[in-house]
């Protein structure tokens, strides 16, 4: 499975200016709900409240990748959201977010989950890919980048 499979265009945004980690969980759970509406935004903000509450998802150096698991999903879904301004995510490096991935899996998906989440994490460890997503102004730009 690659992030293409999981991230379609309109579950990309940027310039969104929020003020704080539970607003933007607030955000990514909407947005996954408007694109696949059989999954509940309030039961979506549930899960990734809960996972964050285990640790912070923030891998540092402005990006985050939250993610949980979902009961009566069918297959995995991401959102991603580029801030206008960082906001503090408890990141292990004590830098505020800017980038933020959100994974949402089913309940049973054990493999395929640590897949993506390890693509995720190997996109977003590249400094110079995570330097020129930073530079792009539209959300389509962000979403060519992210599925390459």
């Amino acid at each position: 499975m690659q992030i293409s499979d999981i991230l379609a265009p309109e579950s990309v945004v940027c310039g969104l200016a929020l003020s704080s980690k539970k607003v933007v969980i607030e955000k990514l759970a909407e947005m996954v709900e408007s694109v696949n509406p059989s999954v509940s935004s309030s039961t979506v903000y549930d899960r990734l409240l809960e996972r964050e509450r285990l640790g912070s998802t923030g891998l540092g150096r402005g990006v985050a990748i939250p993610h949980g698991r979902l009961e009566n999903c069918e297959k995995a879904i991401g959102a991603f959201m580029f801030l206008e301004s960082p906001v503090d995510f408890d990141a292990i490096d004590n830098q505020p977010v800017d980038l933020i991935f959100a994974l949402l899996v089913p309940q049973e998906c054990n493999d395929a989950h640590l897949k993506i989440l390890a693509q995720l994490a190997e996109k977003f460890s590249n400094e110079e890919f995570v330097a020129k997503l930073r530079t792009q102004a539209s959300a389509t730009e962000i979403h060519k980048m992210l599925t390459a």
